[in-house]
């Protein structure tokens, strides 16, 4: 499975390790991904998602799993992401 937060998108960036002679070195910064169960108050559900920490507080933030996936831009979620959001939006409409 890919180093990528499955709710952002967020994945790995590169970089320089700079020493102190500034000799410059490439190096990767990597999202602080953790696994997580996140409970859908509409569907009644529970959903095992790989998400980086920023986007936990965000979901936080936003009211729970339904508010953010409300918001979420299609694009920069993953594949089972995507269903959750698509099975959260016609529980809403119904």
């Amino acid at each position: 499975m890919s180093r990528r937060c499955e709710l952002t998108g967020k994945g790995p960036m590169s970089g320089n390790n700079v020493s102190h002679a500034n000799n410059r070195t490439r190096r990767r910064f990597l999202p602080n991904l953790q696994d997580v169960t996140l409970k859908s108050d509409v569907l009644d559900r529970t959903f095992k998602f790989k998400i980086s920490n920023a986007a936990l507080r965000t979901v936080d933030h936003r009211g729970g799993l339904d508010a953010f996936m409300a918001k979420a831009k299609e694009a920069e979620l993953s594949a089972d992401a995507l269903k959750v959001k698509k099975e959260i939006a016609k529980a809403t409409a119904a």
